[in-house]
């Protein structure tokens, strides 16, 4: 019996710091996964889709991304340029129970969570593109609990704009490497056009 304790003890331990409830570990930045020991990724398309509040993007002009479906307790979110592996831009004030993780040498290259407190729709995390010609993605591992997880969530990819485009903001959004926009330019129109001949 007095064996059993201090077994007890490191096996708890060695459950609690394989489950990284605190954050991904910098070594996550690449391949997005999360280092749950003896966890695999879920092998079904993921429930999330990672939406952003516009389809063009311009150095400098932060970008909103939110991570929509069921609530979850873990992730990893970053931004990436073509095939490459390696989080581009910076992103700003993480909102609550997430924080900064560096990737690519950048302090704030990438956004995971602090703690595991429920994140949801209402989560609003804020990215400020590179200068970079593009074009640009968002990628996310998102975790409901520490044994079922999804990796490669991926969103829709942002082209560079010029900035003289107008004002209408687009919510567009992809979901496990498929690539469906979801413009609001075209009902505007067609509500416009209805209206003009009414």
């Amino acid at each position: 019996m007095e064996l059993l304790w201090p077994g007890l003890l490191i096996l708890q331990m060695f459950c609690f710091i394989n489950g990284y409830p605190n954050g991904a570990p910098s070594g996550a930045c690449e391949d997005m996964l999360p280092r749950h020991s003896g966890v695999l990724p879920q092998p079904s398309p993921a429930p999330y889709t990672i939406l952003t509040n516009a389809r063009v993007f311009q150095p400098g002009k932060p970008i909103t991304v939110t991570i929509v479906g069921p609530k979850y307790r873990g992730v990893l979110l970053e931004a990436r340029i073509g095939g490459g592996l390696n989080a581009v831009g910076t992103w700003q004030r993480p909102p609550p129970d997430t924080k900064f993780l560096q990737c690519a040498h950048n302090p704030r290259g990438a956004v995971t969570h602090s703690n595991t407190n429920l994140k949801g729709n209402s989560t609003v995390y804020s990215w400020i593109p590179p200068n970079c010609e593009g074009p640009v993605y968002f990628m996310a591992t998102v975790a409901q609990q520490r044994t079922v997880f999804w990796v490669n969530i991926r969103s829709m990819e942002l082209t560079r704009g010029t900035g003289k485009t107008g004002g209408l903001d687009l919510a567009v959004g992809a979901s496990a490497g498929m690539a469906e926009g979801k413009p609001l330019l075209p009902l505007v129109i067609c509500f416009l056009i209805l209206n003009i001949l009414a």
